[in-house]
């Protein structure tokens, strides 16, 4: 018997096999089996998160002046004069947005449009967003579409005031 070396039971060495051994010989992939990587999501897109300010003042979740500082020029007023109607308010059902996109026509200036679902009514609402000197992005001009014969502008559909 050799006295250098401690003898070694056999729970010793199926120990010592799954500690010294995490992986299948051969293999240089230092992940485990069944181990998935987290997702890494996307940030929302400044048109994206306008949408779903606009959609709780214009559905009536939110009062209007929770947009204050986050509005510049006429927008604010053009606020003022469509929420108190609610026009994005459904019976029933509570107003989602389907789809939002946005396009950006100069640096600092975002169009964007988004379709709002509502139960079985859809309706469409577009805003402009321009980037101040202080980086932050405020809304500069809303529309809301959908129902005929109703602009926000003031104005008959036929053109005329």
């Amino acid at each position: 018997m050799n006295t250098t070396t401690p003898t070694r039971t056999r729970a010793d060495r199926a120990a010592a096999r799954t500690v010294a051994a995490p992986r299948p010989p051969g293999r240089r992939d230092p992940r485990r089996p069944g181990t998935v990587r987290p997702q890494r999501r996307r940030p929302p897109a400044p048109h994206e998160l306008f949408a779903e300010r606009l959609l709780a003042v214009l559905s009536g979740h939110r009062p209007v002046h929770w947009m204050l500082g986050r509005t510049i020029g006429e927008a604010y007023e053009q606020l003022v004069r469509l929420a108190p109607g609610t026009p994005l308010r459904a019976r029933g059902a509570v107003p989602v947005i389907r789809t939002c996109h946005g396009s950006q026509p100069r640096p600092g200036v975002v169009e964007a449009c988004a379709s709002i679902a509502a139960g079985d009514q859809i309706r469409a609402m577009a805003f402009r967003l321009e980037q101040s000197a202080d980086l932050r992005w405020r809304c500069a001009a809303v529309e809301l579409g959908g129902e005929p014969g109703v602009r926000t502008d003031g104005r008959n559909p036929n053109g005329t005031p």
